[in-house]
């Protein structure tokens, strides 16, 4: 079915800040034997090409469960496993460097398409893989000896690094190698956690089957923190889900910020994901002291303390303890350790008669000068733009004598002060001049 060229134009151009947000960011991707088998894998190495044209530094990891045990059973070898780890013997060793050299061939050969008429055209990726997982035997463990099964033991970030700067994808399988000269099997959780842990890799984004973590009831997790996935983890049977949910809580814990659970069933899943507000599987965000809540009553000496100083440079309207007492629940602030660093507030106007009603105002948006520059302001509005939704309100506004600019490059639009609810018109300060934005929502 053909897109319509207008909600085409509407798309493309409503992923421009992703676009922006990613190009230069470090991801590690990690994508299952199951998933190279899968019919779908050459739409997500058609997708990986477009993430490397826009500047995305990536790192696949790739596993090779079914590959192997395929291989094993062709050749008569029984498969042992203990704790779900296989077991790998000198004979099932030669099966894991059959599947792994064979998946890596063919996913270099994938990326290298550059057919016409097809989105690899003229898309001419590097791919580089080699010794970087240097790895270790597990040994004996309650007296089960898992011979050449080992773990990541170091990974190489600087050589990893320098392949990623120079624009090429680096590609690293479920084998290490060790300074004895040792080949061991690894689990594709081990290498693509611990890459994405040593790189500081901006986002892990997870490959399976299902469109993402399923909560209790068996529906979709949108988004949630790493904390709440150990109670998740304690209810879940699956071992293949278990080691899933140990990964990304290791990564979360281990300063990977993003963590993002997606299908490889799905056409576009990792388009979706990466370049959608509402995404199309599970978001996990790290654990952080930083918290953006609610504000609650206890919350006004803090952000007193915040406006104070704006308000005496004449940058925000002076609103007393006694004010802004009586409206804190109209507030949002960042809590960072116990003190607050940026609040903001949303006025409802629902029942007023303006040409952009039923809207909102936004205002008091003030951040503590030790924390500002790190887009604190922009997921404060971000955060408001969605009350607002919620409320069912069609666009928000701001009055402003300093910072129009600023609102300016968030999309509001300069507009009248007679486009205002008629309450805020009358209540509208003409000694102080303030221009009018608004933002349709």
């Amino acid at each position: 079915m053909t897109v319509p060229t207008k909600d085409y134009v509407k798309w493309f151009r409503n992923s421009a800040p992703y676009i922006n947000a990613h190009r230069g960011k470090t991801f590690v991707l990690m994508l299952s034997g199951e998933a190279i088998a899968h019919p779908n894998f050459a739409n997500i190495i058609h997708d990986i090409a477009l993430l490397n044209s826009l500047g995305v530094k990536l790192v696949l990891v790739y596993g090779a469960r079914p590959q192997i045990e395929e291989r094993a059973e062709l050749r008569g070898i029984p498969s042992r496993f203990e704790k779900a780890l296989r077991i790998t013997d000198a004979q099932t060793l030669e099966c894991v460097k059959d599947a792994a050299g064979s998946l890596r061939s063919q996913i270099e050969a994938l990326l290298t398409m550059g057919l016409a008429n097809s989105p690899m055209h003229g898309s001419q990726i590097r791919v580089c893989s080699g010794n970087f997982v240097v790895a270790k035997p597990i040994g004996i463990r309650d007296g089960v000896d898992f011979a050449h099964t080992g773990m990541v033991r170091r990974i190489d970030k600087d050589g990893i690094n320098k392949q990623l700067a120079d624009g090429s994808i680096v590609l690293l399988s479920p084998t290490g190698y060790s300074p004895t000269g040792e080949i061991f099997n690894l689990s594709l959780e081990d290498v693509a956690t611990q890459a994405a842990i040593k790189l500081n890799a901006n986002k892990l984004i997870v490959f399976t089957e299902e469109a993402g973590l399923k909560d209790m009831n068996g529906a979709l997790i949108q988004n949630c923190e790493v904390s709440e996935l150990k109670y998740i983890l304690g209810h879940t049977q699956d071992n293949d889900t278990a080691n899933l949910i140990k990964s990304i809580i290791h990564s979360g814990e281990n300063g990977v910020s993003r963590c993002h659970c997606i299908s490889y069933a799905t056409d576009g899943a990792l388009l979706q994901e990466l370049f959608t507000r509402d995404g199309t599987g599970t978001l996990i965000a790290q654990t952080s002291y930083e918290q953006l809540r609610a504000a609650t009553i206890n919350d006004v000496g803090g952000i007193l303390g915040l406006i104070e100083p704006l308000e005496a440079e004449g940058v925000l309207v002076k609103r007393s303890r006694e004010v802004l007492e009586t409206e804190i629940t109209l507030f949002t602030v960042i809590e960072r350790d116990g003190m607050i660093v940026a609040c903001a507030a949303l006025y409802p106007y629902k029942d007023e008669q303006s040409a952009i009603a039923p809207c909102g105002e936004i205002a008091c948006v003030a951040t503590h000068p030790d924390y500002r520059g790190e887009d604190r302001g922009e997921r404060l509005l971000a955060a408001l733009e969605m009350q607002a939704l919620q409320q069912q309100l069609d666009s928000v506004f701001v009055l402003t004598t300093q910072t129009a600019h600023w609102f300016q490059e968030l999309g509001f639009v300069e507009s009248t002060r007679d486009h205002l609810p008629e309450k805020k018109q009358q209540l509208y300060n003409l000694q102080r001049n303030s221009k009018v934005f608004i933002k349709k929502i």
